[in-house]
Order: structure tokens, then C-alpha cells, then sequence
């Protein structure tokens, strides 16, 4: 993911990156996506560029000192990795980290490029006339970007595998979807089991493996998530843990078998037991000892072998796979 800040060069008409942008939606090449904080603004049908333009002069003139009031970003994903709808959520997230979340913007999709990206348009001008922080400006769009995307977080936690990188991305929301891969294999290259703790979570496993309750007790009391794994429809084949205490990720046979953590229940009704599904990626366990089962749908293009084995028909399938969690 690329973060570009684009500067006026030469003084002349306030905030054109509004122009600019809105010409590319007229040519059919762009499409607004967001219009945000323009006030009584937004309540008016028909708005013309010239009117989100003279809303943020507006702004501009409480604080003349400020040359050049635009405040304007591309955010840029590699081919069409990214598509609109989260370009525009990477988007917002990412003002709001560099200070303008408040702020009056215009996100536009462009889609005349190899990339999809979007155009972010707002003011450097606050409404108490007070500018905007800009020290740092460009260092500090990167970091912020790094942060929006997950890649900080996934990268504060112990990992084996590329997958679990991508588990910790998705089970904690983020967007992220080209994290750099040289830093994940640093990361799985640094690995080493933490025996001590190993065989604490294996006790504390065996201790509530019967409790009804045993997910949400798990993540309240002992910050640990678990993650089961099953092709659509079928029985879960296997499990991650996500120990968020030593900031460790396991896979579930390093610290107990499915088998034994399950003891007799069907493990297909442990994933499926109302066949419901409630939203993407994720079964609503009812009437369950197990009650939220989250299944993975993980595609890493690193893992060779699982890719030379599974990769074509697990890409045309969109299914997790089976041998990287």
C-alpha cells in the first residue's frame, strides 16, 4: 500500500484537487465515494464542485496565514488487490490517525489506472482557524498507514507461519492485505515455543474444555482466542490459538489435539449446529457448548508447497487452507 501527499506548487485557486477529482468522476474515471463533516452542506441535492470548494475557503480564511490550505492524498494498492469499498475504509481510518477525521473530505475512486486508489480532498484549516498538524507529515502517513492496515499489530506477535499472520489481520478486523513479506518471514524465522507456556495453556484447556461457556472465559480470564478451521460445510480439521498474554500464536496440535480438546462432541455440529450462517467468516454457535467458531478463509501466495498442492483449486474455491494455519 502506497501513501503519496500531493502538494500545491504554485499558489493560485484554492483547494483544485476538488476540480481535478470531480472532473475525473464526469469523465466516468472516478467515482465519490465518501463526502464527509461539509455541515448543512450535505443536506442539499444537486451540489456543484464550486460548492464543496467554497465551503472549504471557508475554512481557509479563518486562518490566512496558512498559504496553501489543500490537504490532498492518494492512497494506492497494487492492481486491484484492493477495491473500492475498503480503499475508502483504509481511507477514513487513516485520516482520522493523521488528524483529520473531523475535518470535511472527499474520497474519489479512480479506476483509469493499472492500480486502484483513491483521492482524499479536505482542509488544512480547522473550523477554530487552527491549522492542522503537519510536522512530520510524510514519515508519520506511512506509520499511520502501517497501523490502519494491521501490520503493527500482527507484527508485535510470535508466529510460525505466513497464515497465522493473516489470522491476527483478520480476526482482529484490519484491512491489511499486502503486508511485507520479508518482515513476516523475520518474524516466523525468530520463533521459538515457549515450553512453560505451552504446557499452562495446555492445563488451562483441559480445565474448561466442558465449561459451556468455555470461548468467552478463555478470552475474558486468560486473553486467549481460538480459532477452528473446516471447509464449508464440513467438520473442522483443526485449530490456532491466539494467545494475546504472551502475544503468541500456536497451532492447536502444539499444545492439545482436536480430538482430545473436543472430547465427544460431533465437530460438525460444533461448527454447523443450525447450519445458519450469520456473516462472512463466521458461524453463530446456539444452544452450544462451543458458542462463536471462526472460520478462515486465508490464501498466502508465500507458502509454496501448500500453493504447488492445494493453491489453484483453493483460489478458484476461495477455501482456507489446510496445512499453514
Amino acid at each position: 500500500m502506497i501513501v503519496k501527499l500531493l502538494y500545491q506548487q504554485k499558489s493560485g485557486a484554492l483547494f483544485p484537487g476538488v476540480r481535478y477529482n470531480t472532473n475525473k468522476v464526469d469523465r466516468n474515471k472516478g467515482e465519490l465515494m465518501k463526502v464527509a463533516n461539509f455541515g448543512v452542506l450535505q443536506g442539499f441535492s444537486n451540489l456543484r464542485p464550486q460548492d464543496y470548494v467554497n465551503y472549504l475557503k471557508t475554512l481557509a480564511a479563518l486562518n490566512p496565514a496558512v498559504k496553501k490550505p489543500q490537504f490532498h492524498a492518494v492512497i494506492s494498492g497494487k492492481g486491484h488487490l484492493y477495491d473500492k469499498a475498503r480503499l475508502t475504509a483504509i481511507a477514513e481510518n487513516w485520516l482520522k490517525e493523521m488528524g483529520y477525521g473531523r475535518q470535511p473530505y472527499l474520497i474519489i475512486y479512480h479506476k483509469d489506472t493499472e492500480n486502484n486508489h483513491v483521492h482524499i480532498v479536505s482542509s488544512r484549516v480547522d473550523r477554530k482557524g487552527e491549522k492542522i498538524n503537519s510536522a512530520y507529515e510524510k514519515i508519520r502517513s506511512q506509520k499511520n498507514m502501517s497501523k490502519v492496515l494491521g501490520y503493527e499489530y500482527a507484527s508485535a506477535y510470535r508466529i510460525s507461519t505466513k497464515a497465522q499472520y493473516f489470522m491476527l489481520l483478520e480476526q482482529a478486523g484490519f484491512a491489511g492485505l499486502d503486508p511485507d513479506h520479508k518482515r513476516i518471514e523475520d518474524c516466523i524465522a525468530a520463533y521459538k515455543p515457549d515450553v512453560d507456556r505451552i504446557k499452562a495453556l495446555r492445563e488451562v484447556l483441559l480445565g474448561l474444555r466442558d465449561e459451556k461457556e468455555m470461548l468467552p472465559v478463555l478470552k475474558d480470564q486468560h486473553s486467549v482466542e481460538l480459532l477452528f478451521h473446516a471447509a464449508e460445510g464440513k467438520q473442522p480439521y483443526g485449530y490456532t490459538i491466539i494467545d494475546h498474554q504472551s502475544l503468541t500464536v500456536y497451532k492447536g496440535s502444539e499444545v492439545l489435539g482436536l480430538k482430545e480438546l473436543l472430547g465427544d462432541r460431533d465437530r460438525n455440529q460444533v461448527i454447523f449446529p443450525n447450519r445458519e450462517l450469520k456473516e462472512p467468516g463466521m458461524q453463530q454457535i446456539s444452544n452450544n457448548p462451543l458458542r462463536t467458531i471462526h472460520v478462515q478463509s486465508i490464501w498466502i501466495a508465500g507458502d509454496v508447497d501448500d500453493q504447488q498442492i492445494h493453491g489453484m483449486r483453493r483460489r478458484r474455491q476461495r477455501k482456507a487452507r489446510t496445512n499453514t494455519r
